[in-house]
């Protein structure tokens, strides 16, 4: 439903990512004494690696005059240092987090926390059309 509501966003493009799933014998915590228990592992692949590439890309053509990235992934201090420093254009980072990366804030021009009031008002609206017909926000978002 969420990328259903983005795509009726202009101009704008979806780079997905993907998600890879393994079992993994790992120690329960807490257990006296140490127990060993399966647990299937879920872990997010590519978005970090997406969002650099093409952060770089559109740096090295001067395709912006700011960046901004809205994360808290330290993945991303490299691409962020290098948009600053060596290609010298203003990159900012925009944290929905209460804690700041340290690596993010040390390279970025500028980080923000972003007030719950902020993402209150970017909400998608309740009904949504597209070429498929009218739809509705769960209410979850």
């Amino acid at each position: 439903m969420y990328l259903r509501a983005l795509k009726t966003v202009g101009n704008l493009k979806i780079s997905y990512g993907h998600f890879l799933t393994h079992s993994s014998h790992m120690v329960l915590t807490g257990s006296n004494p140490l127990k060993k228990v399966w647990v299937d592992k879920t872990e997010e692949k590519g978005s970090d690696v997406n969002i650099a590439s093409h952060l770089l890309r559109d740096g090295y053509n001067r395709a912006f005059e700011v960046a901004v990235l809205i994360t808290n992934d330290s993945d991303l201090v490299e691409p962020v240092r290098i948009v600053r420093h060596e290609l010298k254009l203003p990159i900012g980072i925009l944290n929905p987090h209460q804690h700041h990366s340290v690596g993010l804030k040390n390279e970025a021009s500028f980080m923000k926390r972003i007030r719950q009031a902020d993402v209150a008002a970017c909400q998608f609206p309740n009904v949504m059309v597209d070429a498929k017909g009218q739809f509705h926000k769960p209410s979850t978002w």
